[in-house]
């Protein structure tokens, strides 16, 4: 027994060494058959996070091969995901077509027409009374005031329409309008020269500058007057000199960029006017374009230095071209208020033609007659809604037709 004893002994302690050593190894095959039998998923950890972050520290993943081997005690491949597919370029917005000139006029004429309007339809109530006495002259004057058309414009026309009638001894409602139609007519003076001088001259672009106070819609009728010019198939380009109201280069550019014609405007804010414009001016020559517009600050007309910054950008423009238009843009609505405005501009920059917006005829159409007779410049356009192509030729007698419709 003695004997078998030690022997025993022995086979226990071999069995435990061997034991000790294939247990570990067994479990270690087991997982691998257990773990990543197949794709990972997403909560799977990266193998190639060899510091535990968390974080692949591989290369990027649209580097990578599809698969990639291993780690050691796995016996799956590693499916990395594929790299993102990158999303297709915009296509470039279609351009707009602007309406035609032609079609702009009738419908401005139908708005007009239709609107609220107390000048005309007010006139032709009071002539067209049985009786025209002192009290309807009276009245009549205080229509012709209240539209805006100015004192001395009012009593030469109540003098001459006293003495038509007074000679005439109308009354019906067709003699007593064509008679007034005529009157206006003359007051509204078709015989004034209201083209745009867009010409292209001595091998360079004619030159506009448009200009007006803060909230007339300037910066708009920039863009709407490119419109037209585009639907005259003219060859534009903008300058957004208008470097003091925020966002008003980037609206210019849109209005702009609608109808396909570029605008030259400064990255820096507040940056130089005068520079802006002169460099559009430089572009525009290179370019060969037919028309730079240059779109102004808001001035305030009454605040000298803004004023005489304004001309200065008219002079660095005329350092390599002329200067052809400079359009003075008035809300109609503001009555003499406007003309106000007019008298200042028209001193610093010469004022060459007049833009009226917001002409619905809501008792502010005679503000057309006071603004020729003070300054002797023409009213050249018209807008009459928001709308894109509401922006028009202004006419004389089409104006006055729309009055008495």
């Amino acid at each position: 027994m003695n004997d078998i004893l030690p022997i025993i002994l022995t086979i226990v302690i071999g069995l435990a060494v061997v034991s000790g050593f294939l247990v570990p190894v067994f479990l270690k095959a087991r997982r691998s058959n257990e773990n990543y039998t197949g794709p990972r998923d997403a909560n799977d950890p990266d193998p190639l996070d060899t510091a535990g972050t968390g974080a692949s520290t591989g290369t990027l993943v649209q580097d990578r091969p599809e698969t990639h081997a291993p780690p050691s005690g796995l016996d799956t491949a590693v499916v990395l995901p594929e790299a993102p597919v990158a999303p297709e370029a915009p296509s470039a917005p279609s351009l707009e077509t602007p309406l035609p000139v032609e079609g702009r006029l009738v419908r401005l004429r139908a708005r007009l027409a239709k609107s609220n309007n107390a000048l005309g339809k007010g006139l032709l109530a009071l002539l067209a009374r049985d009786t025209i006495d002192e009290n309807v002259w009276e009245e009549v004057e205080e229509t012709l005031l209240m539209a805006d058309i100015g004192t001395d414009s009012t009593m030469d026309l109540v003098d001459t329409l006293r003495e038509r009638v007074k000679v005439l001894g109308v009354r019906s409602p067709e003699h007593v309008q064509a008679m007034l139609r005529e009157e206006l007519v003359k007051l509204v003076d078709p015989s004034m020269d209201r083209t745009l001088n867009i010409k292209r001259h001595d091998g360079r672009p004619a030159v506009l500058m448009v200009v007006g106070v803060n909230g007339v819609g300037k910066t708009t009728t920039v863009g709407k007057l490119a419109r037209v010019l585009v639907a005259e198939d003219k060859d534009v380009l903008l300058g957004a000199a208008d470097t003091f109201r925020a966002a008003a280069a980037e609206q210019l550019a849109t209005w702009g960029a609608r109808v396909g014609v570029p605008t030259v405007k400064s990255d820096v804010d507040g940056a130089d006017p005068a520079s802006v414009a002169f460099e559009a001016v430089k572009v525009g020559i290179e370019q060969e374009v037919d028309v730079v517009m240059i779109d102004t600050a808001g001035r305030l007309q009454n605040k000298v230095g803004l004023m005489d910054e304004l001309g200065k950008v008219k002079r660095v423009i005329e350092k390599q071209a002329t200067v052809d238009e400079v359009l003075l843009v008035l809300d109609a609505t503001t009555g003499q208020n406007g003309l106000t405005q007019a008298k200042v501009f028209a001193e610093v920059v010469n004022v060459t033609g007049i833009v009226l917006t917001k002409l619905d005829g809501t008792a502010k159409g005679g503000i057309v007659v006071a603004i020729q007779k003070t300054l002797g410049v023409p009213v050249k356009l018209v807008g009459l809604g928001e709308g894109a192509d509401d922006l028009a030729p202004f006419d004389a007698e089409s104006f006055v037709d729309a009055l008495l419709d």
